[in-house]
C-alpha cells in the first residue's frame, strides 16, 4: 500500500484531475484546499504579499496505480515547469 501526497497550485488543478482521469487513476482521493507554505517554487500564501496559492491530495493506493499517478503529475509538470508541483510518496 502506497501514500501519495501531491502539493500543487491551484492554476495546474484541473489539468492535473485529466490527467488522472485520462489514465484511470486517483480516483480516490482527499482533497485538502488552501494549502500554503514555501518551497522550492516559492511561497504561497494566498495573501496580498503572496497570491499564489497551493491545494493538496492525498491518495492511498497499490503499486500499479502508484505508477500511473506518478506518470500523470510528471506529464503536468513537464507543461507546467514553475507553477510548483510536487509528489511525496511513502509506503512500500
Amino acid at each position: 500500500m502506497k501514500r501519495l501526497e501531491i502539493v500543487a497550485n491551484r492554476s495546474v488543478e484541473e489539468d492535473l484531475f485529466q490527467e488522472l482521469q485520462s489514465r484511470s487513476v486517483g480516483s480516490c482521493y482527499t482533497r485538502i484546499d488552501d494549502v500554503s507554505g514555501g518551497g522550492n517554487s516559492g511561497p504561497r500564501h494566498g495573501d496580498h504579499v503572496w497570491p499564489e496559492i497551493n491545494f493538496m491530495l492525498i491518495i492511498y493506493c497499490d503499486e500499479a496505480e502508484a505508477a500511473g499517478i506518478r506518470a500523470a503529475v510528471n506529464a503536468v509538470k513537464e507543461r507546467f515547469v514553475d507553477e510548483g508541483v510536487k509528489l511525496f510518496e511513502l509506503g512500500s
